[in-house]
C-alpha cells in the first residue's frame, strides 16, 4: 500500500486520476479520527489529505466561513469562539467513542454529516453546508454551491456529499454558515421519570414556543455515570432540557417550562456545557469494557418501545435518549451481542417501530460481515448505485465504506 500525501488540491486530483486509470482504489483520510466508522477500509492505497488545511476566509459580519477540508475542528471552533460565534449543529467529538486519537477535521464532520444535541432544534451539518470544492472519481476538480445561503438553482450537491462518507468525492474546501454564540445557557433537570413518561414530556417541551435547544433523557444507570454532579447524584433517571440565549430570556423561558413540567434542578452555563458535551460524546455514559454501540433513530414516540424490546432481548442492554427521543444510543456486551454485533435483533426491533440504525462501535471483523448502515433495498438501493456510478464509476473512492460492493 502506498500512502499519498498531496500538498494541494491539484496534486490530490492527479492521484485520483492515476488511481482511476490504473484500476486502483483509495482510502480517503485526513485526521483519521473516524476510520473506525463504517465498514473497514478495503482500498489498495491511502490518500492522506491532511496537508489541505487552513481557514481560507472568515467573515464574522456575514456569518460565513470557508476552510480547507483537513482543517482541524479545534482550530475552527477557536476562531469562531473568539468572535462569539459557533457551528450551530454542535459537531460532537467521538474520539473516545471510536477509540481513536486522530484530530477531527471539517471534511470528516461534513462527510459523516455529524450533529450533536442541538440537532433537534438547529438541524444537521448539511443544513449549514453552503458550498465546496471537490474531486470526483475521475480525478476531476469540481465545485458546487457558493458563499450565500440561497445559492441552489439545481441539485443541492452539498446535501448529497454530506453523509456520503467520502464515497462520492474528495472534499478539498468547504463553506459553512455559522451562527452567533448564545449569551448564556441553563439546563433544567427533571428527576425520576420512567422512559414512557419522559419522552412525551420532552416532546411537549420541544413543541412549546420556548425554544428548547436540546432535550435528552438518561435512565438511572446511565445518569449515575455522568461526570456532572447534579446529574450523577440525582434521584434516579434524569430528563434534561437546555435553554440558550440572552439571560433575561433564558430565565423567563425556564420559569415557563417549569410551570408546565414541574420544578427541577437548574444547571448554570458551565455545567450545562459539560453535560451536553458529555451527551454528544456518548462514551462516558455507556458501560466500559467490550461493547457494541448502536445509534438508533426511531420515531420519537416509539423510542421507549424500541428500548424496552431490546432490553427484553439483551440482559446487558443500556440506552439513553437524545433529540427528544429521535436518537437512542444503545450499548451491548460484545459476547451477548454475538458475531453480528446484535444486528439481527436490533434491526428487527427497529422494523417494528420504524426508523434506521447504525452499528457505530465494533471491531473490524464484525463490521466486515455486518451491514453497518441501514440496508437498502429495491428502488433506494438502485438509486444509490446510480449516484455512486455518476460520481465514481470505477469505485476509486472509499470502496465498500458504506455498503458492500459500493
Amino acid at each position: 500500500m502506498t500512502v499519498f500525501q498531496p500538498s494541494d488540491a491539484a496534486e490530490a486530483a492527479e492521484v485520483v486520476a492515476w488511481a482511476a486509470a490504473e484500476g486502483q482504489s483509495l482510502e480517503i483520510v485526513a485526521g483519521g479520527s473516524k476510520r473506525g466508522l463504517g465498514r473497514p477500509p478495503r482500498a489498495d492505497h491511502r490518500l492522506d489529505v491532511s496537508r489541505l488545511a487552513g481557514i481560507v476566509d472568515y467573515d464574522p459580519a456575514e456569518l460565513i466561513l470557508t476552510a480547507r477540508a483537513a482543517t482541524p475542528m479545534a482550530e475552527i471552533e477557536a476562531e469562531l469562539k473568539a468572535k462569539r460565534q459557533m457551528l450551530a449543529f454542535e459537531p460532537p467529538d467521538w474520539r473516545g467513542l471510536m477509540g481513536g486519537d486522530g484530530e477531527p477535521t471539517l471534511g470528516g464532520v461534513l462527510a459523516c454529516n455529524f450533529a450533536g444535541p442541538r440537532r433537534v432544534r438547529a438541524g444537521a451539518a448539511r443544513d449549514y453546508f453552503l458550498g465546496f470544492s471537490a474531486i470526483n472519481g475521475w480525478g476531476e476538480v469540481w465545485k458546487a454551491g457558493g458563499k450565500v445561503v440561497k445559492n441552489v438553482t439545481g441539485y443541492d450537491m452539498c446535501k448529497l456529499q454530506a453523509g456520503a462518507h467520502g464515497t462520492l468525492s474528495v472534499l478539498t474546501e468547504a463553506t459553512l454558515k455559522v451562527m452567533p454564540r448564545p449569551e448564556t445557557a441553563c439546563t433544567i433537570l427533571l428527576e425520576g421519570m420512567a422512559d414512557e413518561i419522559a419522552i412525551p414530556e420532552l416532546l411537549r417541551a420541544l413543541n412549546t414556543p420556548y425554544e428548547v435547544s436540546a432535550a435528552a433523557h438518561l435512565p438511572a444507570s446511565v445518569a449515575r455515570r455522568s461526570a456532572v454532579e447534579g446529574v450523577a447524584q440525582g434521584l434516579g433517571a434524569v430528563t434534561a432540557l437546555r435553554l440558550e440565549g440572552p439571560a433575561p430570556s433564558v430565565a423567563f423561558r425556564a420559569n415557563a417550562i417549569e410551570s408546565l413540567l414541574g420544578h427541577g434542578l437548574r444547571l448554570a452555563a458551565a455545567e450545562t456545557e459539560r453535560l451536553w458535551a458529555e451527551i454528544g460524546q456518548v462514551r462516558g455514559l455507556l458501560p466500559s469494557g467490550r461493547q457494541r454501540v448502536w445509534r438508533l433513530c426511531p420515531t420519537p414516540t416509539s423510542a421507549p418501545v424500541v428500548s424496552n424490546a431490546l432490553r427484553a432481548q439483551f440482559d446487558s442492554a443500556e440506552a439513553f435518549y437524545d433529540w427528544g427521543g429521535g436518537l437512542i444510543w444503545l450499548g451491548l456486551d460484545a459476547d451477548e451481542a454475538g458475531p453480528d454485533g446484535g444486528a439481527s435483533r436490533v434491526r428487527a426491533a427497529m422494523r417494528e417501530a420504524g426508523g434506521h440504525s447504525t452499528l457505530v462501535v465494533a471491531p473490524d471483523d464484525v463490521r466486515a460481515r455486518t451491514a453497518v448502515f441501514e440496508p437498502l433495498h429495491g428502488a433506494l438501493a438502485a438509486l444509490m448505485k446510480r449516484v455512486k456510478s455518476g460520481f465514481d464509476p470505477r469505485g476509486v473512492l472509499n470502496p465498500g465504506r458504506m455498503h458492500e460492493g459500493q
